[in-house]
């Protein structure tokens, strides 16, 4: 089997979003069901634009279980290293759509999330080290046994390839922001890229500042410092090459802005692994992200290569 282009470990779950639009939780009558996670968008998003990709979870061994496994086959990415956790359940997300930036998010992960089951002696250290992008995310590092899996992971792959840290900072998986940022530390130095956005780099570096974030990023021994600032687009910073690129976001009409960011990350793997300069890929990014803003679902929503395109031409 040829070597994955795009591999990701870590959350996966249901989302079941409202299809009644400004309305609140406890007022919405009906909702739609999705495959979620942030690593699990990613890998379909990758795969959206031809990549082979794949994700290593864990799933409850339930019907929500089964649900996910046929949604990832649907979109092309390989569930080899998807396995149930009996006992747990299936992770289910709801969450509240105030367009255009208030889209507040209701986790069940209870008692323990199966993805945070993944245990480092299941690995295949061979698959990840071949992986021409490895994407690993900080909610990975909230508990244990995933926080030592995700570690041994990046350790096994030893820089190789592009192996992403997507800073993914969710308070509500977390004692505290200091609990995070010394699991960050951790795994920092054994990555190449870090993406953000800034609530996430302070968490990671301490600062909110775009430019000192990613000067930070670059101490912690990252090449390619990727940061995400919303309205105000993304800044860039590639060590190796020189390159330093701010890129404003693309205009669009805001439907659900939570699988903005997995889109871009895709969309990030693609032009990466196509060998596109920096402005480009983020250009592209900001496109797919806004694309899928522009959508109520999140994985269902990734947009193909020729819909990016579209849209920049407009």
């Amino acid at each position: 089997m040829a070597a994955d282009e795009v591999l990701t470990i870590g959350r996966i779950g249901v989302d079941l979003y409202p299809e009644q639009i400004g309305v609140p939780l406890a007022e919405v009558s009906t909702f739609a069901k999705f495959l979620g996670g942030s690593p699990a968008n990613v890998a379909v998003a990758a795969a959206r634009y031809g990549r082979r990709s794949a994700i290593i979870t864990r799933t409850g061994a339930d019907p929500f279980g089964e649900f996910l496994h046929r949604a990832l086959r649907g979109f092309g990415v390989s569930d080899r290293f998807v396995t149930p956790v009996p006992g747990l359940p299936t992770p289910i997300t709801f969450c509240e759509i105030f367009p255009p930036d208030d889209f507040p998010l209701l986790f069940y992960r209870y008692p323990k999330a199966p993805d945070l089951e993944i245990h480092a002696g299941d690995l295949d250290l061979g698959a990840i080290r071949a992986a021409r992008v490895f994407w690993m995310t900080g909610t990975g590092l909230s508990q244990d046994p995933s926080r030592t899996a995700t570690l041994r992971a990046l350790e096994a792959r030893d820089r190789a390839g592009m192996t992403v840290f997507d800073l993914d900072y969710r308070p509500m998986f977390w004692p505290s922001r200091d609990e995070a940022r010394r699991y960050y530390d951790r795994a920092l130095p054994h990555c190449t890229i870090a993406v953000g956005n800034l609530d996430e780099c302070f968490t990671a570096v301490g600062t909110r500042d775009p430019a000192d974030a990613v000067a930070a990023l670059h101490a912690a021994g990252v090449d390619l410092a990727v940061v995400k600032q919303g309205p105000d687009g993304v800044t860039a910073s590639r060590r190796s090459t020189g390159e330093f690129v701010r890129v404003p976001p693309v205009p669009i009409e805001v439907v659900n802005g939570l699988g903005a960011g997995d889109a871009f990350g895709g969309a990030l793997c693609h032009g990466l692994l196509s060998g596109w300069d920096l402005a480009t890929t983020l250009r592209f990014g900001n496109a797919a992200g806004a694309l899928v803003a522009s959508r109520l679902a999140c994985a269902d929503a990734m947009p193909t290569e020729p819909e990016v395109r579209a849209l920049l031409r407009r």
